[in-house]
């Protein structure tokens, strides 16, 4: 893209402001030092020695994050328990300029918690031991998603873009349960002047009325088709509106209004990388360039420009600001 063009687009995103909507986690990381690691005197396993504990929002607040480092100004909808991981995960949206109180706090759920151990290796990156993940598997009760469904209501008007964060692959266990996304195809419908995106683990097949961002593999798994062209057609029929379909250093497959097919490359990048957390950057610079008056296209090479700078950042949960992207674009202008 043209720096100009993208200096403009980027220029805008702090005026804007988007609802993220769905499953907020932590994510909270255990820095070992493996110096340290003592036989434990009842199992005779190695007891690991915690040096430093980082948190950070994750799934629905990993969005949230990435919104925030392009200085969008977000509102955030979801349901998280009275634990002190929800204590953790308000004071980490906190130190991103994120007011927590749209998240309702319920005792008897779990707020859902990724934990994960690092363990040093010297000079190089840590290595990642088995995570320890936190869900609720039971349904959520009837009066928590009629508070959501409220919620959502009377922040509709607030805003310019919807996220809609579906991380929970146990059904109806979320937040995005089937009644939410009923009504959030609903109001999808009643607002066109606002735009609505949906990324979702298991679920994408099931969303109507908004923007899709399935991966390729999530997009199959939806549809049965193992061709990310041949599926990204087949959910705009269902869905009736654009579709965007990542597939990785294959670049991203996109489908307009009218079922238009487009391709947006990969931004190639030199290793070592770590995706995890790639789709929520590519969704955080996508509906921050579509609310900021972006095309499609536009709006998935901001994506795909966050995305490479994110992979980049080994050990974290990765964001990549206004004048990164701008520099990372300027990169690719200059091959």
């Amino acid at each position: 893209m043209d720096s100009a063009r993208l200096s403009a687009l980027l220029e805008r995103f702090p005026r804007q402001t988007v609802l993220v909507v769905g499953d907020f986690f932590l994510d909270k990381y255990l820095d070992l030092d493996p110096r340290l690691t003592e036989p434990s005197l009842e199992t005779r396993l190695d007891a690991y020695q915690v040096v430093s504990v980082r948190c950070y929002p994750g799934a629905a607040g990993t969005v949230t994050n990435n919104l925030r480092a392009l200085e969008v100004n977000v509102r955030v909808l979801g349901v998280i328990g009275d634990d002190g991981e929800g204590d953790d995960l308000l004071r980490a949206l906190a130190r991103v300029g994120v007011d927590g109180g749209g998240l309702i706090r319920a005792p008897g759920r779990f707020t859902p918690t990724y934990l994960k151990p690092m363990l040093g290796q010297g000079a190089g990156p840590a290595r990642e031991l088995n995570r320890l993940d936190t869900k609720n598997r039971a349904p959520l009760p009837d009066d928590l998603e009629a508070e959501v469904i409220a919620r959502l209501r009377q922040l509709l008007p607030q805003v310019q873009g919807v996220v809609i964060s579906d991380q929970v692959t146990e059904p109806n266990c979320g937040v995005i349960t089937d009644g939410v996304r009923g009504v959030l195809a609903e109001l999808a419908a009643a607002n066109p002047a606002v735009t609505f995106t949906a990324d979702s683990r298991k679920s994408i097949g099931a969303f109507r009325q908004v923007i899709v961002k399935p991966n390729a593999h999530e997009a199959a798994a939806a549809t049965g088709l193992a061709d990310p062209s041949a599926a990204g057609r087949e959910l705009h029929r269902r869905t009736q509106r654009p579709v965007v379909v990542t597939h990785a250093d294959q670049g991203v497959f996109l489908f307009d209004e009218s079922g238009e097919e487009q391709r947006v490359p990969a931004v190639p990048v030199p290793g070592p990388i770590d995706v995890c957390g790639a789709g929520d950057s590519a969704m955080s610079g996508l509906i921050a360039t579509l609310v900021a008056g972006g095309t499609l296209a536009e709006a998935a090479l901001v994506g795909n420009l966050a995305a490479s700078i994110t992979i980049q950042q080994l050990g974290v949960t990765g964001t990549a600001s206004r004048a990164q992207v701008l520099a990372r674009n300027a990169e690719g202008l200059a091959r």
